[in-house]
C-alpha cells in the first residue's frame, strides 16, 4: 500500500521539515508544530501557550490582522491553529498552486509576530468569554474537568486555557519572554502533505527560518505523570441530565499494547455495535449520548466512559457501565467481535488517509510521540497481530480497581454514589 512518499529533511537550525507527496489531491495542507504545550507551563502561566496561539493571528510587521484574514481567504483556504498538553499547531490548507503564499503568510504569523498591546487586551477579553463558553456547555465543561481532575497534581492536569486568574495577569512582556524561551528551532516540526513538492517547501523554509538561532538544550518532561487512584467529583449544576465520566488509567502513546487498548475501547465503546452503546442505549433506553475514548499522552494515558442521563439512573448507568469493564476481564472476547472492531478500526484509519490535513497531522504526531514514520502497512498489521487473549490480559491490567475516576456533573443530591462502592 503506497499512500504517498514520505520526505525527512533537517535544517541546520535543527528545524525537521517532514512531507508526504499524493500527486492526485488538489490541495495542500502544512502545520508549523511546536513541541511544546499545556504540560510544559508552571501553575502561575497557566494559559500562556493558548494565548499564545490567539495572538500569532493578530499582526506581524508586514500584515495586520485583517489583512492575514483577507489573504487566506482570497486563497479560498483555511487557515487556523490549536493547543494541547503537549504541542501547539499552526496550519493552513489551500490548493496546491498557492504553497508559496501561503507559506510566507504562516511563517510570517509564526516567527514575526508583533503582540501589538490593544490586540492583546482583546484578545484577553476573547478569551475569558471563551472559559465561559466551555463552562456554559456542560457536554465540554465535563471532560476537561476530567482531565484536570485525574491528573490532578501534575501540569498535565493544567486547563489548556488556563483560568480566568492568570489570563488576567498575564502581561505582554511574560508573553513575548515565554514564545522566546520555548519555541526553540529543534522543537518545531514543519509538516505538509498532499500535492507537494519536498524539495520547493524546504528552500521556502530553509529562507524563512535561516535566521532562527539555537541555544535549546534538552527539556524533560519532569516527574512522570501518575494518575489520582480512587476519586469522585460532583459538580452540582441545575441540568435536565446529569452527565458521568467514568475513567481508569490507560496506555502512553508509544505502547506496544497501543493496538489492543484502541481494540479494546472499540469494543467497549467505540461506536453503536459497542457493548455500552447496545446495553445503555439500545437495550435499556437509559441514555441518547454514551461512548469510550482514549485520551494518551507521552507518558501516561486514560480510558474513559461518558454518558448522559437522568438523575435516578446514574447510579444505575455506572454500575452496567462498571459491569461491562468487568465482562471484558472474565469473558474472552468472541473472536467474531474482536475481528469487526478490528475491521472498523482499519477502514477508520484508512479513510482517513484521503485528507491532506489528517495525512499532516499524522506526519507530525508519529514525529514528536514515535520519533519516526510509522508506515500505514505497520498499524495495520499492529491491528492484525491482537488477539483475544492480548484484549483480556491488557483488561486484567488497567481495569484492576486501583485507578477509578468518577466526574458527575448534574443535580448530584441524594445520588447514593460513594468511589468505595464503585467494583472493578
Amino acid at each position: 500500500m503506497i499512500v504517498g512518499m514520505i520526505t525527512s529533511s533537517l535544517l541546520n537550525n535543527g528545524v525537521r521539515v517532514i512531507t508526504q507527496r499524493v500527486e492526485h489531491m488538489h490541495t495542500v495542507s502544512i502545520g508549523i508544530w511546536v513541541a511544546n504545550g499545556t504540560r510544559h507551563e508552571s501553575a502561575e502561566l497557566n494559559g500562556i501557550a493558548h494565548f499564545i496561539e490567539h495572538l500569532l493571528f493578530k499582526g506581524t510587521k508586514r500584515r495586520t490582522a485583517r489583512q492575514i484574514s483577507l489573504e487566506i481567504d482570497s486563497m479560498g483556504g483555511i487557515l487556523n491553529a490549536f493547543t494541547g498538553h503537549e504541542y501547539v499547531c499552526y496550519y493552513a490548507k489551500v490548493l496546491a498552486k498557492f504553497l508559496p503564499r501561503v507559506t510566507d503568510l504562516l511563517t510570517d504569523i509564526f516567527l514575526h509576530s508583533t503582540f501589538p498591546s490593544d490586540e492583546i487586551e482583546r484578545e484577553r477579553k476573547v478569551i475569558l468569554q471563551e472559559i465561559k463558553m466551555r463552562d456554559d456547555t456542560p457536554e465540554e465543561c465535563i471532560h476537561d474537568r476530567y482531565h484536570q481532575n485525574f491528573w490532578e497534581g501534575h501540569p498535565l492536569g493544567f486547563s489548556i486555557l488556563g483560568s480566568e486568574k492568570t489570563i488576567e495577569t498575564l502581561s505582554r512582556e511574560e508573553i513575548i519572554d515565554y514564545k522566546q524561551s520555548r519555541y526553540h528551532p529543534e522543537e518545531i516540526i514543519i509538516s505538509a502533505a498532499g500535492n507537494v513538492r519536498h524539495e520547493e517547501l524546504v528552500l521556502l523554509m530553509e529562507g524563512a527560518f535561516s535566521a532562527v538561532a539555537s541555544d535549546w538544550t534538552p527539556r524533560r518532561h519532569g516527574n512522570g505523570a501518575g494518575h489520582s487512584g480512587r476519586k469522585i467529583n460532583l459538580s452540582e449544576r441545575d441540568l435536565e441530565q446529569t452527565l458521568i465520566c467514568l475513567g481508569t488509567r490507560a496506555l502512553p502513546q508509544d505502547h506496544p499494547d497501543r493496538y489492543s487498548l484502541f481494540l479494546l475501547n472499540t469494543i467497549l465503546g467505540g461506536g453503536m455495535s459497542s457493548r455500552l452503546f447496545q446495553e445503555i442505549r439500545e437495550k435499556r433506553g437509559l441514555a441518547y449520548s454514551v461512548y469510550s475514548y482514549v485520551i494518551s499522552h507521552a507518558d501516561s494515558g486514560s480510558l474513559v466512559v461518558y454518558a448522559g442521563t437522568e438523575q435516578h439512573h446514574c447510579r444505575e448507568l455506572l454500575d452496567i457501565a462498571l459491569g461491562e469493564m468487568r465482562r471484558v476481564k472474565r469473558e474472552p472476547v468472541p473472536q467474531d467481535e474482536l475481528d469487526s472492531a478490528r475491521e472498523q478500526l482499519k477502514g477508520k484509519l484508512l479513510m482517513s488517509l484521503e485528507s491532506s490535513d489528517n495525512l499532516m497531522t499524522r506526519l507530525a504526531k508519529n514525529e514528536i510521540y514515535l520519533r519516526r514514520n510509522q508506515p500505514v502497512e505497520e498499524i495495520l498489521a499492529g491491528f492484525d497481530a491482537v488477539t483475544v487473549d492480548d484484549v483480556v490480559r491488557l483488561s486484567n491490567d488497567l481495569f484492576d480497581g486501583t485507578c477509578l475516576h468518577v466526574e458527575v456533573m448534574g443535580r448530584t443530591d441524594g445520588l447514593g454514589v460513594d468511589v468505595e462502592s464503585l467494583e472493578l
